[in-house]
């Protein structure tokens, strides 16, 4: 059935008001980060700033370690990326060929961890990273932004390995192929899309965290960017508006570029043709 001219018209501008609607607070992080204190104290705002300016950024990394937080954030948002990964990818290949109990008990679990909010968790995770003598350290946020990216990781990728056909394996084995030779060589590639999908929702995830990193991490030098955002809003609650919103902008730019890397294979086709009907 051919759509008719009206309906592909009415989406079109759906579609340009849901950019629009998207785009408008980046766009409006970016205009406030360049303009001038004149401008932001002005009572008619403008979209594009009258005088460019660059003395926000440099107040902001004046004021506030950015750049050391930044490599906190990254440090932790890699290792969660890297390491739930790696956990993943094997559980959800067997959760996904063997149905069964341990099936059933996975996607259970999958499915209260996100029901569980992180006030309510906050507490037994401090008192075990204590014991383990992980409070103050990168190495026990990592640990718990992996135990809560991990479950929602293993439901991606189990849908993922749902949609690689079983025959490719099967001829794999009829050619001769160990089990491990099969997974290297005809599964691995195939969820390709999968695991970099994954693991880019495990680094923004991590990347944008701000709860955790508040409770767990008490030294200065050891503080992500998130949390070193708050700093440019004083005692009395009265934001740092312009250096706030050039930081603000340099910590969403490491997301945009990992996005922009890696979109490509996430959207790609990577079945088509893989099995001849």
């Amino acid at each position: 059935m051919k759509t008719r001219p009206g309906a592909r018209a009415a989406q079109y501008a759906a579609l340009f008001c849901y950019l629009v609607f998207l785009a408008f607070p980046l766009l409006w992080l970016l205009s406030t980060a360049f303009k001038s204190p004149a401008e932001l104290g002005s009572l008619h705002p403008t979209w594009i700033p009258r005088h460019p300016t660059l003395a926000n950024f440099r107040q902001a990394f004046d004021e506030q370690p950015l750049l050391r937080a930044g490599l906190n954030s990254l440090v932790a948002a890699l290792g969660a990326a890297l390491v739930a990964v790696l956990l993943a990818t094997p559980l959800a290949y067997v959760v996904a060929r063997r149905r069964g109990p341990l099936s059933r008990a996975v996607s259970g679990w999958v499915v209260v961890s996100q029901a569980f909010p992180f006030v309510l968790v906050i507490i037994p995770l401090f008192l075990v990273l204590k014991h383990l003598r992980l409070i103050d350290s990168l190495s026990g946020l990592v640990m718990v932004y992996v135990v809560w990216a991990l479950p929602f990781a293993l439901w991606m990728l189990v849908g993922h390995v749902r949609t690689v056909p079983v025959e490719l394996e099967e001829a794999a084995a009829v050619d001769g192929a160990g089990r491990l030779r099969t997974l290297v060589s005809v599964t691995a590639p195939l969820l390709a899309p999968g695991i970099v999908a994954t693991g880019l929702f495990a680094f923004v995830t991590a990347w944008n965290e701000f709860f955790f990193a508040l409770v767990l991490l008490k030294s200065p030098h050891k503080q992500t960017l998130p949390v070193v955002l708050t700093h440019f809003i004083g005692a009395e609650g009265v934001a740092d508006l312009g250096p706030l919103a050039a930081a603000a902008f340099l910590a969403t730019v490491p997301s945009l570029v990992v996005f922009a890397l890696v979109q490509g294979r996430i959207t790609g086709g990577m079945l088509t043709g893989a099995v001849k009907s």
